[in-house]
């Protein structure tokens, strides 16, 4: 009879598992970052166009600085661990850095999906109706960054947290 590999028990060390942990991190990390990048590269360039001052007003323009700023946060909150690692190097903080890398994961996801939201906001406003801008916004906040990133995973980890407890 084969044994569940979900319910199988690691064969690792605890520093083997903080070292598949911290890797896990990072790996996630180098992902989340690369799409930052690509958003911040993006809204660098979005002022220097030549019809952002006609098609921007006000709301698009703090819209503009909402998604800005977000995308800085994200890279500033993604980057952090790495540089982290860098520094704690051989101090026995491995353990540490995977808290607070799990922690900076967490709001640069935050700021990432505010980020994203405020630049589709600022880019279906300029080009339609405000209704389709305020459709575009409950679809990428409410929606997908929502409940993809932060509902999703958390009702799930309600449900993993409360199946030992009905076990046992």
């Amino acid at each position: 009879m084969s044994v569940d590999p979900s319910r199988k028990p690691r064969n690792e060390t605890e520093h083997e598992r903080l070292d598949r942990q911290l890797m896990e991190l990072l790996q996630g990390f180098r992902v989340a970052t690369t799409g930052v990048q690509v958003l911040f590269a993006f809204l660098l360039t979005v002022p220097f166009s030549a019809s952002f001052d006609t098609k921007v007003g006000d709301t698009g323009r703090a819209l503009f600085y909402v998604s800005l700023f977000g995308a800085g946060l994200a890279s500033v909150c993604f980057i952090a661990p790495v540089i982290q690692h860098r520094i704690l190097f051989r101090l026995g903080q491995k353990a540490l850095l995977i808290r607070r890398a799990n922690r900076f994961g967490i709001a640069g996801a935050f700021a990432l999906g505010v980020s994203m939201t405020a630049a589709t906001t600022l880019v279906v406003q300029a080009l339609s109706e405000k209704a389709a801008a305020t459709v575009a916004t409950v679809a990428v906040a409410v929606l997908l960054c929502g409940w993809a990133w932060f509902v999703q995973p958390y009702l799930t980890r309600r449900r993993a947290e409360a199946r030992p407890a009905k076990d046992a």
